[in-house]
């Protein structure tokens, strides 16, 4: 499993190299490799597990946008020259995948969505916390996971810090607000690929009747919940989660469901 991160002109990610299909991993407001470590690990041997970390706290604050997240996906799959990609997004990260598909659907093999937006989020309320408030960040840092024990220092940290960084805390709240603009509702019917949808049934950003749209709105996708899970299943419930995604990835690639 090869976790170093490349840098190659404006990107940076990791790339495990190791199959021929492309499984594309996109993070949340506040995820990165850490949120996916589950999944690098179960997957990286038998298909080429990529991450790119998608600059939301980098980018010049008059260009902070949802869709300049997706521009920033499909020039880095253009610059990888990967023909197709299985396109797995957490949170924002699957709002932005929903986005990528929507606009270039013959570069994705299929879509995995686990707690994504795009049609109903509730995170941080209409205002952002106070700064120097550890106690509300790690309140709400545990209220993503049904076990707030999964909510570690090093994580809570990491959130802290982010909100506490003024030049990046605008960056997340800009952010946030472009992707409520983005709501999919009236689009989510174009999807044709192959779609499969994870959701903890204790999600309280995204919860389970937003998974239920999803499936009711995307005609080729299978919803399956996870119980005693909340907003992050690949974290939460990793090997749950992985028997679903390998057995989902399987029949695709061999051609036993429909495409």
């Amino acid at each position: 499993m090869n976790t170093e991160i490349n840098e190659e002109g404006k990107f940076q990610y990791i790339e495990s190299k190791g199959g021929k299909e492309n499984l594309v991993l996109l993070h949340g407001l506040f995820g990165a490799l850490s949120n996916f470590q589950g999944i690098i690990k179960h997957f990286s041997n038998k298909y080429n597990v990529v991450v790119p970390l998608l600059p939301i706290l980098e980018l010049p604050l008059k260009e902070v946008s949802v869709s300049a997240l997706v521009d920033h996906v499909h020039d880095f799959i253009e610059f990888k020259g990967y023909d197709k990609v299985h396109l797995l997004g957490n949170s924002l990260g699957g709002h932005i995948g929903l986005l990528y598909v929507l606009a270039h659907p013959e570069k994705v093999s299929s879509v995995i969505l686990t707690g994504s937006s795009g049609l109903f989020e509730s995170a941080f309320g209409s205002s952002f916390p106070k700064r120097g408030n550890y106690e509300f960040i790690k309140d709400k840092v545990e209220a993503t996971f049904h076990n707030p024990e999964i909510a570690t220092k090093e994580l809570v940290d990491e959130v802290f810090d982010i909100v506490n960084d003024r030049n990046k805390a605008i960056r997340v709240v800009v952010t946030a607000k472009s992707a409520v603009r983005h709501n999919l509702g009236d689009k989510l019917h174009q999807i044709k690929n192959p779609t499969l949808l994870i959701w903890g049934k204790q999600d309280v950003v995204t919860p389970a009747f937003v998974g239920e749209k999803f499936n009711e709105l995307i005609e080729n996708s299978k919803l399956f919940f996870v119980e005693e899970c909340g907003h992050a299943p690949m974290m939460e419930k990793p090997e749950e989660f992985n028997v679903i995604l390998e057995n989902f990835l399987e029949e695709l690639v061999s051609g036993n469901v429909e495409k």
